[in-house]
């Protein structure tokens, strides 16, 4: 059983891959999912952000406000940084405690950990090998402008605060490209399974 790490910046479309390896019979580890399930209301990780980051961030029902702790830490760095401190240790033990259940479950082939921080959060260590998906910043910014509703000043900011691509490149063991259509990423989605059974 391989372990694949897939990253890339926001934008890039690393969903869109995730998906197609989906259908190719892969399953995915969705960091997001786990980023969203460790701040509900009682988890210990909404403790620590409520400590650095005061009540405000909290909606009247005492979930999180995304939307609010967002506009908070894309605008500054250390604000982001802190906020990543708090929440990647439990992120990463979540996701590493998934892989040996899958692992001892060997219903999969290929376990794709799929994660925008995989990199900066030490997850590609959990990994064989890691998928960098990659696309012109212009186009990445229609994409987040179109998917959050956000400004063009909101999506610079949040693609500013994470890890350049080249940056990125560096871990890479595969470079998929997503300037084009939907069947050209398929394609090279599809190669890199096959290079891998």
């Amino acid at each position: 059983m391989k372990v694949i790490g897939l990253t890339g910046g926001t934008g890039s479309g690393k969903s869109t891959v995730a998906n197609i390896a989906k259908d190719l019979g892969a399953k995915v580890i969705d960091a997001d999912i786990i980023a969203r399930q460790i701040v509900q209301k009682g988890q210990k990780a909404l403790e620590e952000i409520v400590q650095h980051f005061g009540k405000d961030i909290l909606l009247e029902n005492g979930e999180l406000n995304r939307r609010k702790l967002g506009s908070i830490v894309f605008a500054d760095k250390e604000k982001l940084k802190l906020l990543n401190k708090i929440t990647h240790k439990y992120i990463i033990q979540k996701i590493h405690e998934e892989i040996e259940i899958e692992t001892l479950k060997k219903e999969y082939d290929i376990i794709i950990v799929d994660a925008a921080v995989l990199i900066e959060s030490g997850l590609y260590e959990l990994c064989d090998m890691v998928w960098v998906v990659v696309a012109d910043k212009e186009e990445r910014i229609k994409r987040i402008m179109k998917r959050d509703s956000l400004s063009l000043e909101e999506a610079n900011n949040r693609i500013n605060s994470q890890m350049t691509e080249e940056e990125m490149k560096n871990y890479a063991s595969a470079i998929i490209n997503n300037n084009k259509d939907i069947e050209c990423i398929r394609f090279q989605v599809t190669q890199l399974i096959n290079q891998i059974e």
